[in-house]
């Protein structure tokens, strides 16, 4: 079992029921999902940066991207219906948990003049989207081997129905707010 996920079930839980009142312990929210996305425009004029990508983002999840693909021709951008623009993962369970661990105690810190994240970027439903603009804060990426430094974005969903409960529940995971 991940170590957060064990502390988790031990010390979070029992806090989330006390806080708020729950009568039920599936009423607790708890991390259902995170959606790592890498968007590279680039892609479409350069179509060997997509498996660098695709590379790169399956060594620090440690689970294969999806590429994903445009779903319309934006002429403006050059952009084809069915281009292949980026890739993408979905973690869940243990791989979720560990991919959490790492984010917030190994990569967060390596975040140059780092004051902590938003506590804006929750969407209303209890869950919360960071963007990252270097993806070499993740200590699975070999420098010296980038080829150009890409961005991404990190989408958390909780089971939570406020974003209250999912901030509550973040924080005590570990997640760095500013306030």
């Amino acid at each position: 079992m991940a170590r957060l996920k064990e502390i988790y079930r031990k010390e979070i839980v029992p806090r989330l029921m006390k806080e708020f009142e729950y009568k039920n312990l599936m009423q607790v929210p708890k991390l259902h999902k995170i959606t790592i996305n890498m968007g590279l425009g680039e892609a479409i004029t350069n179509a060997k940066i997509l498996d660098t990508a695709s590379s790169e983002l399956a060594a620090i999840t440690g689970q294969k991207p999806v590429i994903t693909k445009a779903r319309k021709s934006i002429s403006n951008f050059k952009l084809r219906a069915g281009a292949s623009i980026g890739c993408a993962v979905t973690l869940r369970g243990d791989r979720m948990y560990e991919f959490f661990d790492r984010f917030v105690n190994i990569a967060l810190p390596r975040v140059r003049d780092f004051k902590g994240l938003s506590s804006r970027s929750f969407d209303g439903r209890g869950n919360y989207s960071v963007g990252i603009k270097e993806h070499i804060i993740f200590p699975e990426i070999n420098f010296d081997k980038i080829d150009k430094i890409k961005g991404m974005t990190i989408t958390i969903v909780t089971t939570a129905r406020t974003d209250e409960e999912a901030k509550k529940l973040l924080k005590y995971l570990g997640m760095p707010f500013k306030d």
